[in-house]
């Protein structure tokens, strides 16, 4: 069946897609499919846990030993580290605001956490976690379009941000663009090759974009 894409979002996409550093925008219009089960409408978040942060280890630092990580273990603990700084805001009123959006979407209240996460960001455009925790949301909305402007606005502050990476590989594999799913999960390994079940994804895009070796 024929899919088509309203035009506004089509332009949303396209201006993700350029800074996102993966091709062109979208040749037609799309429109996207179904929302899968409750289960899989999550990008990738930080853990529930979080160690303090800490300030003699900066990101280029903790990134350089998340690709060294000798196994699972560590690697998970120095992803907990890497998000403990994303999350970590100097403002008072920002982590305030952050946590009564979390209770907001704990009481199922998104159209409330949204704009409270709006405030975040009018108060903290700098804030690389208020832009994601909204892309999440609109993304459990299946509001595609702004999902993956605030996505763009993550990778604009932090091109390493392996959540957001792998979360726009989600988003284009839902809405049917199976290549720019797998650059972006290529460029996510790249970053953190821990991710869970993004190796799986890679695999099965490659064999279907690229064809199997000979």
């Amino acid at each position: 069946m024929a899919v088509r894409f309203r035009f506004a979002r089509t332009l949303c996409l396209a201006l993700v897609l350029g800074t996102a550093g993966l091709a062109p925008a979208l040749a037609q219009q799309i429109e996207p499919p179904a929302p899968p089960g409750k289960e899989q409408k999550k990008l990738p978040e930080a853990p529930a846990k979080l160690p303090k942060v800490d300030r003699s280890k900066n990101l280029d630092f903790l990134f350089g030993a998340l690709k060294a990580a000798p196994d699972e273990a560590s690697a998970k603990h120095v992803e907990a580290r890497i998000w403990a700084i994303w999350i970590h805001t100097p403002s008072d009123t920002a982590a305030l605001l952050m946590a009564r959006a979390k209770t907001a979407v704990e009481a199922q209240k998104i159209e409330v956490a949204i704009k409270l996460l709006d405030s975040v960001i009018k108060l903290r455009p700098d804030y690389i976690e208020a832009w994601n925790r909204r892309a999440t949301l609109y993304y459990m909305q299946n509001d595609y379009g702004r999902s993956l402007a605030d996505i763009r606005e993550v990778l604009i502050r932090e091109p390493r941000h392996f959540g957001a990476l792998a979360g726009l590989g989600m988003i284009m594999q839902e809405i049917g663009d199976e290549k720019r799913a797998l650059e972006a999960y290529r460029k996510a390994l790249a970053v953190n090759p821990h991710l869970e079940k993004i190796p799986e994804q890679v695999k099965a895009l490659t064999e279907k974009v690229e064809g199997r070796d000979i």
